[in-house]
């Protein structure tokens, strides 16, 4: 890179009041139409200042944050300069993940829905090779493609880019922090010299700078000043909540939260499918995507998310590296991320094309500290949210009652038919038309209960004024009494078929068994975890209700079948319980390893979990 492009850096900023339009930019007939079409008026900042330059043939290196709208910053120049009657691919875009290089293609369509024969052609892997050699063999002018498939069609001799004439790559640092580096450099090596290149990252490290120096041809250098690392159209809320407590609150949450599409982080795989599992139970359409996850039925889940045919994605970071879904309203960090740039890059996947988003975290108390870090990231503070109260939730129940009625109503045609079979059962049976329908509503919701009753709320219970725990360790006001520990006669042990093989660990047992049976925190002794099952110590005087509740409880998908441990020969025992008969073996003095998991035993910090 010459010192004069060095020199050459250009600062757009967004807001001015005379920005030009995408017509004073170049962009002209069919993609102008298009993207008029998708409700585009005002150029972005990264749009305004690079569109022009890459029209005008000038080599780009831009800096700029996921969000700013870079794809239609290369994407509509690419589509103004397009030869249709070249058959072999004129450009070729580079982007670390399958999802975002779906994204570009789709975006490529959009803009090229008024031009006539332009064929796009997305390239990665996990896709069959059958689709992409036709593709190919029938003539594609734009390939988007991760680097390690477009390396494989490079060594078949299946991709020809010797008459390539654009050359972007999409969020080069992510590239690079994925391990892509040589990759993006061998193909590059292996393409025209003479070909246009734009390159695109988030930040500008010194690798990015070494490969533009050698890449690249004198280039412009765009940099989009930003006053804050998140967009301000986010609101960022914080609830602070024990760990036994988080599915419950979620649940609350949804319920009186005005949402359209929501993501759910969370911080295992293995968490994925166990949460959206329950979310499912609890009436909510939700899916789990993670890295495991097959590669079509990501792309399947996404698409449904997109169309409105699902509400929830309970996701890991890695899965959702890439994902950009206009209509996420909202994101929520089940499991709150240590590191400040992946809930930057949470948060990130709301608040899109100009629309605002919400950000709602759950944070437990010895997790606080974090919340000075979020803060200093992104400059904004998070504001403490209460937990919705079982008014709220009722408030909400009971709107979306009157709405069905009210939608009920306007099906007149409907109404008819209905009508004359309660005046038949009102003039037989003499009852008021009004506890018929009351009688109607009962039939319509079921066992479920439509109001919560604020008398046996314990999620609240748990909850002190100020929305804190008021009984987790930590947490606890200084004042607060201590209730009396429960002695090792006041424990029974009880198995369940979960164990280490199932990567199970002791908070997700507590977890699932407080959230299912309504269990407290001092309501758990010792955990002991087997290789295929697990023992814990519940109260011995549990309502056989509780346990009745608990056996259809799930634990990483698996059935927990939880049942009184009678012991059985050649395995140890947890414990000698309280109200056994049987004399106690030689061995019953040796207490199961206290874990993590064991609370309420005692105040020593509690030990990190250790992810597998």
């Amino acid at each position: 890179m010459s010192e004069t492009a060095q020199a050459s850096t250009t600062d757009a900023t967004t807001g001015e009041p005379e920005a030009p339009g995408f017509e004073q930019l170049g962009v002209t007939g069919p993609a102008l139409a298009a993207i008029r079409d998708l409700g585009y008026e005002t150029p972005s900042a990264i749009q305004a200042a690079t569109i022009p330059l890459l029209l005008s043939g000038r080599d780009v290196l831009g800096t700029a944050q996921t969000g700013t709208g870079k794809t239609a910053a290369f994407a509509l120049p690419v589509l103004e300069r397009l030869d249709l009657t070249q058959k072999t691919p004129q450009a070729l875009v580079l982007a670390p993940t399958r999802e975002l290089a779906l994204q570009v293609c789709e975006a490529f369509e959009s803009y090229a829905s008024h031009m006539k024969g332009v064929h796009v052609l997305p390239v990665y892997g996990g896709q069959g090779y059958g689709v992409q050699l036709s593709a190919l063999r029938r003539g594609v002018h734009i390939v988007v493609g991760t680097p390690g498939r477009i390396m494989d069609h490079q060594a078949k001799g299946t991709l020809d880019l010797s008459q390539l004439k654009y050359l972007v790559i999409d969020e080069a640092d992510e590239m690079l922090k994925m391990g892509f580096a040589e990759d993006v450099e061998q193909i590059l090596a292996q393409t025209p010299e003479d070909k246009q290149v734009a390159l695109f990252s988030a930040t500008m490290p010194a690798a990015i700078r070494r490969l533009a120096q050698k890449y690249l041809r004198e280039p412009e250098e765009v940099a989009i000043k930003t006053k804050t690392t998140t967009n301000q159209n986010i609101t960022q809320r914080y609830l602070v909540v024990s760990y036994a407590q988080k599915v419950d609150a979620l649940t609350r949450i949804l319920e009186v939260e005005n949402f359209d599409g929501v993501i759910v982080f969370v911080r295992t795989k293995n968490e994925t499918e166990t949460l959206a599992e329950r979310l499912r139970a609890r009436g909510h359409s939700a899916v789990a995507i993670s890295g495991d996850v097959p590669q079509a039925q990501r792309e399947r889940s996404i698409k449904q998310l997109r169309d409105g045919k699902l509400d929830i994605l309970v996701a890991t970071d890695v899965a959702a590296r890439g994902l950009d879904v206009e209509r996420i309203s909202h994101v929520i960090n089940f499991d709150i991320p240590t590191d400040t740039e992946s809930y930057v890059h949470r948060i990130g996947r709301t608040g899109r094309a100009g629309r605002t988003g919400d950000a709602i975290s759950f944070i437990t108390p010895r997790e606080r500290y974090l919340l000075g870090h979020i803060e200093k990231a992104t400059r904004q503070q998070p504001t403490q949210m209460p937990l919705p109260s079982p008014e709220d939730v009722n408030t909400t129940r009971l709107n979306r009652f009157d709405d069905a009625i009210t939608a009920a109503l306007e099906a007149t045609g409907r109404i008819e038919a209905f009508r004359d079979i309660i005046d038949h059962y009102v003039r037989h049976h003499d009852v008021p038309e009004g506890d018929v329908a009351a009688a109607l509503a009962i039939v319509a919701q079921g066992e479920t209960p439509l109001l919560m009753d604020p008398a046996h709320d314990p999620l609240s219970a748990a909850l002190d004024a100020a929305g804190r725990p008021s009984r987790e360790r930590g947490g606890r006001d200084a004042r607060e009494p201590r209730e009396p520990r429960r002695g090792r006669g006041d424990y029974a042990p009880y198995r369940i078929e979960v164990g280490r093989r199932h990567r199970v660990e002791p908070r997700q047992i507590v977890g699932a068994l407080a959230n299912e049976g309504g269990l407290r925190r001092d309501d758990f002794g010792a955990i002991a975890i087997k290789p295929d099952f697990s023992i814990v110590e519940l109260p011995a005087n549990l309502d056989p209700a509780v346990l009745e509740r608990l056996r259809d409880t799930r634990i990483s998908g698996r059935l927990i079948a939880i049942t009184p441990d009678r012991g059985v020969p050649n395995r140890r025992r947890p414990a000698h319980s309280a109200g056994d008969t049987r004399p106690p073996r030689d061995d019953d003095h040796r207490k199961p390893r206290r874990e993590h998991g064991d609370a309420g035993r005692d105040d020593r910090p509690q030990r990190k979990p250790r992810h597998k």
